[in-house]
């Protein structure tokens, strides 16, 4: 797997997303974003996840998802509980994946991060497949975009604690980074 010219990897499904745009500065990549998603919540598979990056989600006003009508986001990675990667946005461009967010005092994160989806809940472990496919993943976005770093790899609930919980206490953060080490 590597990175092309063009800002997507290689040997990972290609999906483009309508839900991104410009980076204010497309070389002031410096911050990787984990998150954890399920759709719905707490199910896994069935690519509602796709659907929703894709603006193609069809909600129920009166169920479990209506808060996601009209709902605008995307991530530029998602992995999967066997460990499949599909990009939606080429690194290059912001995804619309941290919302309001604050990293060391620095707002917007979406403008300088890259966002990676793990199809999980806060109240389980992710897979090992997950973890075999995010190392090499993030290794190839250190060794690709230069303000990247180890200590610049956090989860959502860190870049907007008011918000938001993932990718949840079940993430092995110690794992991750000995793998990177």
């Amino acid at each position: 797997m590597s990175i092309a010219s063009d800002h997507w990897l290689s040997s990972v499904r290609c999906v483009a997303s309508p839900n991104c745009d410009d980076r204010p500065d497309p070389d002031d990549i410096s911050l990787i974003v984990l998150h954890g998603i399920s759709l719905p919540p707490g199910e896994f598979g069935g690519g509602l996840v796709e659907q929703l990056f894709t603006n193609r989600l069809q909600v129920d006003p009166a169920g479990p998802m209506a808060d996601l009508e009209g709902l605008r986001v995307s991530s530029h990675l998602l992995i999967d509980r066997q460990g499949h990667c599909t990009q939606f946005v080429p690194f290059d461009k912001r995804a619309w994946h941290a919302g309001h967010s604050v990293w060391r005092g620095r707002p917007s994160c979406n403008d300088y991060a890259i966002g990676i989806e793990l199809e999980g809940t806060d109240a389980e472990p992710y897979a090992e497949a997950q973890y075999q496919r995010l190392v090499p993943v993030i290794k190839d976005l250190l060794d690709t975009y230069p303000a990247l770093s180890p200590e610049g790899i956090v989860g959502h609930l860190e870049v907007a604690p008011e918000r938001k919980t993932d990718p949840g206490p079940h993430f092995d953060w110690r794992r991750l980074l000995l793998a990177l080490s």
